[in-house]
Formats: C-alpha cells, structure tokens, sequence
C-alpha cells in the first residue's frame, strides 16, 4: 500500500466535459487502485481519480455525491463506490466498484493481521503505525480543503456561513452527528433552491 501523496492538480473554474463513462473492468480497477493508494484516506485519491484524472465527475458533482453518501449509513467511500458505479453502469457498475474498493484491501489487511498478531509487540512496527496514522490525517486534511475550494470560489457568504455552522456544531460543541445532519440538510436544499431560483428569475 504506498502512502505517496496525491496529486495537487489546479481545480479549473470551468471544468472540462465529461470523459466517457467507464467499463466495468475499468471501474474495478480504479477503484482496486484508489483503496490500495489510499491507506487511511482513500477518499484523496478517490477524489483525484474521478475528478482530476479521468474526469467522470465535476467537482461540484462529486461534492453533490459525497454529500449524499455522507448521509446514508455505512462508510461514506463505500457508499460512494455504490452509488458512483451504479450511476454509470446500473447495479452491475455498483457491484464493479464496491468489489474494487473492497477485495484488495481485505486480502492485504487479513495477511498483515496475522503478523500484526505475531509480530505487534514489536517497537519499530509501533512506531511505523503511528507514522502511518499521522499521514491519512494529513490526506484528510487535504481533501477537506480541495472539496472546499468550489464552495469558496463562488464567495457565497451563505454557504459560508453553513458550513461554518455544521462545523462549530459537531467541531466544537460536540452535538449528535445524526440531529445537526438531520437540521443541515433541509436547511442547505431550502436555501439552494431558493438561490436558484434567485437566479432565474
């Protein structure tokens, strides 16, 4: 599994047209790429891929999509692969990425489990695990500022300020994930259907 950082490829104000929608085998493999690039933050280069490298999505579309992965339950790059591969290719796109995502990972974790097991008392394998746990913090930082860049390019003093709300509510005053979540949601599509249709009108 390589830690290697991902790409820092500039976000272009009018993202480039759709590439064509990938093949099944194509999005086992990407997504078999994305989980064995991304130890601890696969969502970086889940990103990259999608976006950056094979321009399947816009940025705004995949924020869209994360979005609302981030509020089914399961895990969100999980969810994600779901509902990206179904979005392509149907059930059979879904179940393409979902495995990619998914089998290589699981083999790799099972093998280093038993040596973890045999092994884990080991103070250089103690140190190399903590390292590692530093580095998908710092990937996960990065993401979080990459997904933001779109929202802060339009300078909209309401997202603004939404989004610092479901900050400092979860961020710093610890509130319940599933109650701010249950809030947030309403209130952004209230407020981004009333935008819109500023717009229009």
């Amino acid at each position: 599994m390589s830690m290697d950082s991902a790409p820092a490829a500039q976000e272009p104000d009018h993202p480039a047209a759709h590439a064509p929608p990938p093949g099944l085998v194509a999005l086992f493999l990407a997504f078999a790429r994305m989980s064995l690039a991304g130890f601890g933050g696969v969502l970086v280069f889940a990103r990259h891929a999608i976006v950056d490298q094979h321009r399947w999505m816009t940025a705004d579309e995949f924020n869209e999509t994360f979005a609302l992965c981030h509020f089914l339950p399961g895990p969100n790059i999980v969810n994600l692969s779901m509902v990206f591969g179904s979005r392509l290719r149907g059930i059979a796109g879904g179940v393409a990425a979902f495995t990619g995502l998914l089998l290589p990972p699981t083999v790799i974790m099972t093998v280093l489990a038993i040596i973890y097991a045999r092994f884990g008392d080991v103070e250089v394998l103690r140190r190399i695990l903590a390292g590692i746990s530093c580095a998908a913090v710092g990937l996960l930082i990065a993401v979080v500022f990459r997904m933001m860049m779109p929202l802060l390019k339009r300078m909209d003093v309401v997202v603004l300020i939404l989004m610092l709300g479901v900050f400092v509510a979860i961020g710093v005053l610890r509130l319940p994930l599933q109650a701010v979540l249950l809030v947030a949601i309403p209130v952004s599509i209230g407020v981004t259907y009333l935008m819109r249709r500023k717009v229009a009108a």
